[in-house]
């Protein structure tokens, strides 16, 4: 599926791109830690697919809100990202996405607009390059590489 690169959604679709984020925060399954994160994906047709973490009792089974939005989207048939929106209970200051979920959404594109809300709606903007520098990407996979001798 070819990544696509397009401009920043109408206000009105950030709003509701932000309503989703705060919505899916309250379905958060997270006994353990109590810290509640919805995630809102904006793809370029236009869809929003929400999530939010769901954490298990084997913590590292746990499964943030970031993987879970793309996860949806991806099983709908979604594969173009344009805006993420990411928020917590963190009232002060912003919850950015965890390594992993940077990961994951370095997989789909350095250019998609990431939106950290906090519970007042107050937001920071960044293209997610910013969040990730040097992200490691399907691309690298396809850079020529060495050959090495086998050392006896």
């Amino acid at each position: 599926m070819e990544k696509k690169i397009v401009h920043a959604p109408p206000t009105t679709t950030l709003e509701e791109l932000f309503r989703e984020a705060h919505s899916a925060k309250h379905r958060a399954y997270c006994p353990y830690s109590k810290f509640r994160v919805g995630a809102a994906l904006l793809t370029t047709s236009g869809k929003i697919y929400s999530g939010c973490n769901v954490e298990n009792a084997s913590y590292p089974l746990s499964t943030c809100a970031e993987r879970t939005a793309i996860v949806k989207a991806v099983s709908e048939g979604e594969a173009n990202f344009q805006a993420i929106a990411i928020t917590s209970d963190v009232d002060a200051g912003y919850c950015g996405p965890c390594g992993a979920c940077r990961q994951t959404i370095a997989e789909f594109g350095l250019d998609i607009d990431v939106y950290l809300l906090n519970p007042q709606n107050e937001c920071k903007m960044f293209k997610f390059r910013e969040l990730l520098p040097f992200a490691f990407t399907p691309r690298d996979l396809q850079k020529t590489r060495a050959t090495h001798d086998i050392i006896d």
